[in-house]
């Protein structure tokens, strides 16, 4: 006859200070990236220019950081 080993159980709902700490610093640290990236998304939405060439560069630059902001999401 064969014996079994049983694992004991885990309480998973206790969560150490600081990993709660390490939790709430992670989310701030995101919160501040998207910030920023909106905030230049805002920036680039708001300048104008008659340059062909500068508008590519701000087509570009809006593009990365839309992308960057949709991997936030």
């Amino acid at each position: 006859m064969a014996t079994t080993m049983l694992q004991p159980e885990v309480d998973n709902s206790f969560v150490s200070e600081e990993a709660k700490r390490r939790i709430h610093q992670a989310r701030a640290e995101r919160a501040r990236q998207k910030q920023a990236l909106n905030l230049q998304r805002e920036n680039i939405l708001s300048q104008r220019t008659s340059s062909p060439a500068r508008r590519a560069a701000l087509e570009d630059a809006l593009a990365q950081i839309e992308s960057q902001i949709h991997a936030f999401n």
